[in-house]
């Protein structure tokens, strides 16, 4: 899995494909994206979730910390036979001044997990829309087997290995350090623990942030999966679905739709 991580090409193949397939259609069922639509994603990496808007002719920004990224993702998009290329800012999200023009809608797939202080992030995010904007997130419920991110283990049987990011810190420090991970891989997989998501918390952040949940949709098979492994998605069986708590266990990839301030 390793392997798969460091192949930044790799990655942003995958998140075009993913984005393409099952996130734009998931959006589409409350609005089509059209031309001239204003999309913001925040944390697009190397920005392949952003092609397929660029492509349908969208007015697309993406937003990420990590300088690296930022200038992998120019130099992806200088190499693509694109009419339009995306305004890619490398700076934390809080340092950017509020738009006088709202986004239409603001994507964060595989994001939210890692933000630290995930109510004020929330709050802080309506800036960015207007009455009719709709916000999707996606994220792994942190219970589920990979919740941990551990797949970027280089020790083969760690990044393979379901469900043990759930130990006690100081049993899964000593045991990612023993599979003689590095300090910086651990450092990042504790920060992962500490900002994980469950389903039932991610619910009660938005209800007190001023959005409404337009659509929410659970995996048991992660769509990702299906580029980066063969494996089709499988919806969560709404016998488990239905179940909270349980549900953060079995389910590896939870998509939300959100309208601000309930005007939908």
């Amino acid at each position: 899995m390793q392997k798969r991580h460091l192949n930044r090409i790799q990655y942003f193949e995958e998140q075009e494909f993913t984005t393409l397939r099952y996130v734009i259609p998931f959006i589409e069922k409350f609005r089509k994206i059209e031309a001239g639509m204003k999309i913001l994603e925040i944390g697009c990496g190397e920005g392949g979730n952003l092609k397929p808007f660029l492509e349908r002719r969208c007015e697309v920004t993406g937003i990420d910390l990590s300088e690296y990224k930022i200038n992998l993702a120019r130099s992806f998009f200088n190499n693509l036979p694109l009419t339009g290329h995306p305004e890619l800012i490398a700076e934390d999200v809080y340092n950017l001044p509020s738009p006088e023009v709202k986004y239409d809608l603001v994507i964060m797939r595989d994001v939210i997990e890692h933000i630290h202080d995930q109510k004020k992030f929330m709050a802080f995010v309506q800036q960015f829309l207007h009455d009719e904007s709709l916000f999707f997130l996606a994220f792994p419920p942190w219970q589920n087997p990979f919740g941990g991110h551990q797949q970027i283990c280089k020790n083969k049987i760690l990044g393979a290995l379901p469900y043990f990011h759930l130990l006690p810190s100081c049993c899964y420090r000593l045991l990612l350090k023993s599979g003689g991970e590095s300090e910086a891989t651990i450092g990042n997989l504790l920060e992962v623990k500490e900002t994980g998501l469950s389903i039932e918390r991610f619910q009660k952040i938005v209800e007190t942030s001023g959005f409404q949940i337009l659509s929410k949709r659970y995996y048991f098979i992660n769509p990702n999966y299906e580029i980066k492994f063969g494996i089709k998605p499988v919806r969560q069986s709404r016998l488990i679905g239905g179940i909270p708590w349980l549900r953060n266990f079995l389910t590896t990839s939870v998509f939300f739709l959100l309208s601000p301030c309930g005007k939908h």
